[in-house]
């Protein structure tokens, strides 16, 4: 009897699990399966968890998406096959990475050549994405204006949209001066900073979180590099 009962709850829990488990959704699947990415991207893929971020940023199908500081392009990609060819990808770009990111503008992604200080898109976006930049808006040559930074991306977004932000932790209480000597920010700074625009906060992903990384060291450091502990960060613009 004991053993049918144990049975029993074993195939309760399964049911259970099976029951809360939802795969991600399709276009992230599709998007992350995609045949066209370069081999490059997918061996950052474990490091960078792409699917978890792309469903937790609840990117879809036909969304308008602004993309800050896309670097190399790695997320870039990702996005524009996750909204598809009735989305779009504004790729927000300094103006000394023009040259260099020429090759990103294919298909349904823009670039917008940002001008300093000034966060200005075509259109108001779904969906603001930046991974391991925000730290970059404190750094002291650019000089920018933090308050007026967050107020752009509020007013660049459409109201109930999303603002996704994925960056290197820095210890708890560290200034905002370790943006230039580590390349880190306290995630506590963050999420003051972007609720003072008027953002509500609405929650955290852990896929990046490395509670072996100390923190004090800086994020190109070989011991570190590619491992450090990232926070993500969703916020949403109110409706």
């Amino acid at each position: 009897m004991t053993r049918h009962l144990l049975m029993a709850a074993a195939a309760a829990l399964t049911l259970c699990a099976t029951a809360t488990y939802a795969a991600p959704p399709a276009n992230v699947v599709a998007a992350v399966a995609e045949p066209s990415r370069p081999d490059a991207d997918k061996q950052r893929d474990a490091a960078r968890k792409p699917s978890e971020m792309l469903e937790f940023a609840g990117v879809k199908t036909g969304d308008k998406v602004v993309e800050l500081l896309p670097g190399g392009g790695y997320f870039t990609r990702l996005l524009s096959a996750a909204v598809g060819p009735t989305g779009k990808v504004y790729a927000g770009i300094p103006e000394s990475d023009q040259e260099k990111a020429k090759a990103l503008a294919t298909g349904n992604v823009e670039l917008v050549v940002l001008k300093p200080g000034a966060l200005q898109f075509p259109e108001r976006a779904d969906v603001i994405f930046t991974a391991q930049n925000y730290h970059d808006f404190h750094l002291k040559r650019l000089n920018l204006d933090i308050a007026k930074v967050n107020q752009q991306l509020f007013d660049a977004l459409k109201p109930g949209g999303t603002l996704l932000i994925i960056d290197h932790a820095a210890v708890d209480g560290a200034p905002v001066e370790v943006a230039d000597t580590l390349h880190r920010i306290d995630p506590a700074i963050v999420k003051r900073e972007v609720e003072a625009a008027g953002f509500k906060f609405v929650g955290e992903n852990n896929a990046l979180r490395n509670p072996a990384d100390a923190r004090t060291v800086g994020v190109f450091d070989a011991s570190i590099r590619g491992k450090t502990d990232q926070f993500v960060y969703k916020f949403q613009k109110p409706k």
